[in-house]
């Protein structure tokens, strides 16, 4: 008999290692796939924009923004509108802006400005309104989805009525939707009067207007004196962009300014249990990276967006468990 012959059952062992090798390997591959996927189904549930107002002082152009954004990997970018009046009244054409942010793989998900909707004296708020009139139209007309809605002069002295606000906030509300745009109440930390998110919720709510949310802010929140815990009483529906960012510990509350934040995670702010908490109620925000340090701004605008996109992204990974 060969040296080289196999018995049939030598022949069955070897093809059942084989098999139980081929089938176990495969399980572990299945395996590490659906937790891959898992991980980044957790992750995807939020989208990752940059505020132009991180790269502020650098004095870019809208369209040197709109590169860096694209450059660095964010999903979206927020824009200051006066850069965009900016752009048009310099001859620019919008709807090659427009098209220059779809190419690049961008959305515009919100944008900055300071109309003074609110204010108690109706011939300045009716000035707000105009202005809120054009900034919706050219923001529309480049894409855009949301436009922030602060406080903007009604931060000094308190003793507004939020109710008479929610009236106001209404009819802000019903001048976005000639534009396609929703106007989000934002919290003011240095505001007397929407500094808490009780307050700015109650705005929000007491509007009775379906498209009626809320743009918190991780500094303005802590700046305002409310606890984050109140974001677990928040649906994704009241929430659709999160300025996200961080503070020191020194200076103290009372004297800590915008000028202070820092990018997330460099900071004592609880983003792990904030970002947890907003993805337990289905959250499906945009993160806006919102900063206005001296520091950042001296240094290379793409270094700057790109760490600045790093750090959320670890701060979300952190907050869900993804390594």
């Amino acid at each position: 008999m060969s040296r080289n012959y196999l018995s049939r059952r030598q022949l069955l062992a070897a093809t059942g290692a084989a098999i139980g090798a081929a089938v176990t390997t495969g399980c572990s591959a299945a395996a590490s796939k659906e937790a891959n996927s898992a991980d980044a189904s957790r992750t995807a549930s939020f989208r990752y924009c940059l505020n132009t107002g991180t790269i502020r002082g650098q004095k870019l152009s809208i369209a040197q923004e709109i590169d860096i954004t694209a450059k660095a990997g964010y999903d979206a970018i927020e824009p200051w509108v006066a850069k965009i009046h900016d752009y048009a009244n310099s001859g620019g054409n919008l709807k090659d802006l427009r098209k220059r942010i779809t190419d690049l793989g961008l959305t515009v998900e919100s944008a900055i400005s300071f109309f003074r909707w609110i204010v108690d004296d109706d011939s300045e708020r009716a000035k707000g309104l105009e202005q809120a009139k054009r900034d919706m139209d050219i923001l529309a007309r480049i894409g855009g989805k949301r436009i922030a809605a602060p406080p903007a002069g009604a931060t000094r002295k308190a003793g507004l009525d939020l109710m008479k606000a929610a009236e106001r906030y209404r009819v802000l509300l019903e001048l976005g939707e000639q534009f396609g745009i929703v106007p989000q109440v934002e919290i003011w930390g240095s505001s007397k009067n929407l500094h808490r998110l009780g307050q700015s919720m109650f705005v929000v709510l007491e509007s009775g207007h379906p498209n009626a949310c809320l743009l918190p802010d991780v500094y303005h929140i802590y700046k305002g004196g409310s606890d984050f815990t109140g974001l677990k009483l928040l649906s994704a529906q009241a929430i659709h962009v999160f300025h996200l960012n961080d503070y020191p510990a020194e200076p103290p509350r009372d004297r800590i300014s915008d000028r202070d934040r820092v990018y997330p995670g460099d900071g004592i702010a609880p983003l792990t249990q904030i970002l947890r908490d907003l993805h337990a109620n289905a959250g499906r925000a945009v993160l806006s990276l919102e900063l206005f340090n001296p520091t950042y701004w001296k240094q290379d605008p793409l270094t700057v967006a790109k760490t600045g996109l790093a750090k959320m992204r670890a701060a979300v990974n952190k907050a869900l468990g993804v390594s």
